[in-house]
């Protein structure tokens, strides 16, 4: 009899709630395989099997709250165990499933903290197929993330919730049964012989959207390059994996056929994160006396610095120098002296934040998602560099934790990078302010009585009025030109 531990759960964390089994009380079980998920108010821990065996006990339920070295349940090496290893070596394809025919239960994950429901995205396999042990099946929308939903066992699906079906967490959404599995050993050597493609997501763990990306171009997994977290192929990967084969397909008239077919009118129902979007920016304009000053900034010198640096900056520190460190540091030192911009109203109250969490808004084929870069005033420019963009990697990957999107005080948001002259941003509530970067644009600018061409931005800055007076604001926006202009008076901090 093995143990389950609550393992070490980090600096300063005392104590973590059970988040999910994901096994039952006499399953067999892996030794290394995740049984139980924790968390706490910093991470999320998994916890292995200790053993290869069966999983005899569960001491802490879902929802209870552990300590280090609670014993969360134990794992038995009897008769059991050893009997389902030599069947497991025999067909592995076949021995996830449950034995005698037996179904498994595909349940709703827990979504996150605050996440009631969420909504079946479109299911990558047919009732009646045959799926693979953590084969991705679904993907689950809510309000925040999307959850994708793997295979629990091999075998034949039955789904009992459709797509654009609302579920909860915990609610089954279909079932797997033993029922046909073995025929999937004889068929998957075949498979790869074919063309490769067929088999190859179920193999590699694809995302929907990526496997989207591959069906649709016919792209060979085995193949592409994976710059994900744990080794995954991204979308990004599948994407510039297009553009490279790009040459070598006859493109010109693909276009036309399904131009000719397609209906002048599409109605498709908004996803939940589109919806959540809507909805928020609509409440921050009916709730905030929002209002937006702007101004222009020379990056002649910022450009320079970063050109003159660039090389050996990205040696030593591994990471590329680009202007939202530069912005970051401005913001944070511009925050410093207006407080009020770093602010938010709660009823008659006014909060102010001596923390600065900027929130950095990422573009995504999902939509507009703002994660937060924590306690940005302690972090060298190397670490804001870093930090952006760990945060909009696990943007675009669809990684981010539901704790890297919650707790900004001021968010920055760059419509240069997609060509945007000017803008007026929309408050991201609670907060009371927001600066919209723009695209760099060589224009005159009279210096010093002569006409030369400067790389001119424009900034600027809405807040809320309701807290943020018209002088402050001006004076927040000014700060961050002078700044940018002179780089080193943030170095000095004058």
């Amino acid at each position: 009899m093995a143990d389950i531990l609550t393992p070490a759960l980090g600096e300063s964390v005392s104590e973590a709630s059970i988040a999910k089994w994901t096994k039952k009380v006499g399953d067999a079980v892996r030794k290394d395989e995740v049984l139980v998920e924790l968390e706490t108010d910093k991470v999320s821990l998994e916890v292995v099997a200790p053993a290869d065996g069966v999983l005899a006990a569960i001491n802490a339920a879902e929802g209870d709250t552990v300590v280090p070295g609670t014993v969360l349940g134990s794992v038995s090496e009897g008769a059991s165990a050893s009997a389902a290893a030599p069947a497991a070596a025999a067909a592995p394809a076949a021995a996830p499933a449950a034995s005698g025919g037996a179904s498994v239960e595909i349940a709703v994950p827990t979504m996150g903290e605050s996440v009631a429901e969420g909504s079946i995205g479109t299911w990558l396999k047919k009732s009646g197929d045959t799926v693979a042990k953590d084969e991705l099946l679904v993907e689950i929308e809510t309000d925040k993330v999307a959850v994708e939903v793997s295979a629990p066992a091999a075998g034949v699906l039955t789904i009992a919730a459709d797509n654009g079906s609302t579920v909860t967490p915990g609610q089954v959404i279909g079932s797997i049964s033993a029922s046909g599995a073995a025929a999937a050993p004889a068929a998957a050597p075949a498979a790869p012989a074919n063309t490769g493609s067929a088999q190859a997501p179920a193999s590699a763990h694809l995302s929907p959207a990526v496997q989207r990306v591959v069906s649709e171009n016919n792209l060979n997994p085995a193949s592409l390059s994976a710059s994900g977290p744990k080794g995954n192929i991204t979308k990004a990967d599948a994407i510039a994996a297009i553009g490279a084969a790009a040459p070598a397909a006859p493109v010109a008239a693909a276009p036309a056929a399904p131009r000719a077919d397609q209906p002048r009118e599409e109605r498709v129902k908004m996803t939940r994160l589109r919806q959540t979007i809507a909805r928020r920016l609509k409440e921050s304009q009916n709730t905030a006396a929002q209002l937006t000053t702007f101004n222009e900034v020379d990056m002649t010198n910022v450009m320079a610095l970063r050109a003159q640096y660039k090389e050996v900056f990205e040696k030593r520190h591994g990471v590329k120098l680009g202007f939202m460190s530069f912005f970051t540091k401005a913001v944070v030192q511009a925050l410093h002296e207006i407080p009020a911009v770093n602010a938010e109203i709660d009823g008659t109250d006014i909060i102010y934040k001596n923390h600065y969490d900027i929130g950095v808004a990422v573009g995504t084929d999902k939509g507009l998602v703002v994660p937060v870069l924590r306690d940005a005033d302690t972090l060298s420019l190397a670490g804001i560099e870093k930090g952006i963009g760990a945060l909009g990697k696990a943007a675009r990957d669809g990684a981010l934790t539901m704790d890297q999107m919650q707790g900004g005080t001021f968010t920055i948001t760059n419509g240069g990078t997609y060509g945007s002259l000017m803008s007026t941003p929309i408050l991201n509530a609670p907060q009371s302010g927001i600066l919209g970067m723009h695209n760099i644009v060589q224009r005159p600018m009279a210096i010093n009585g002569e006409v030369k061409i400067r790389p001119m931005m424009y900034l600027a800055l809405s807040y809320d009025h309701r807290i943020v007076d018209g002088k402050e604001a001006v004076t927040f926006l000014v700060r961050i030109k002078e700044l940018l202009e002179d780089p080193a008076r943030a170095l000095l901090d004058l």
